[in-house]
């Protein structure tokens, strides 16, 4: 049994220390919010939080994980209230829609480490989020939208995104 760290809460999962984590998330803890993609890290539908850091569950083992923090896009916040998710829907961001736990994922981590990021450093940060319906100017706009509400005030959630760091993965034009 391994005991994992998961949106706060401490979780056990009898599932193989070489299982990705993502298919420890959405097979054995039913949090289905993650998304698979390409199974290979490139694409980001399967970005979590890993001590405030985005990162690719779909190539992440169990073992890499122990003691450390995970936070997913249901911990991300409860009620939508934090402020990437707010501007997601005031934006109207999402076309299908599979992509965008990713995608928020990325831009929660992208903002915690550069709380008012220039359009250069939103396309580097999210070049590795992938959007097949190409939503990547209003993931850009979301994104500035975002930053405005956290500067005001705005909520970031209840989970919001601990740790330093971040991936570095990045909105294509």
């Amino acid at each position: 049994m391994t005991k994992l760290t998961v949106n706060d809460r401490l979780m056990d999962t009898d599932a193989a220390p070489d299982t990705p984590v993502l298919w420890v998330l959405r097979d054995h803890l039913g949090m289905t919010g993650t998304k698979f993609g390409c199974g290979m890290a490139l694409c980001g539908a399967c970005t979590v939080h890993l001590d405030g850091a985005a990162v690719r569950s779909c190539v992440l083992p169990l073992s890499a994980v122990a003691g450390r923090e995970i936070t997913t896009i249901e911990g991300l916040s409860a009620d939508r209230s934090h402020a990437v998710q707010k501007a997601w829907l005031e934006i109207d961001v999402p076309q299908c829609g599979y992509c965008q736990s990713g995608q928020i994922m990325s831009a929660a981590a992208l903002l915690h480490r550069n709380p008012n990021p220039s359009d250069a450093e939103i396309d580097a940060a999210m070049s590795g989020n992938l959007c097949r319906c190409g939503t990547y100017a209003r993931i850009r706009k979301a994104i500035h939208r975002a930053a405005e509400l956290q500067g005001a005030g705005g909520a970031q959630g209840t989970g919001a995104v601990r740790g330093a760091g971040g991936s570095g993965e990045g909105v294509r034009k």
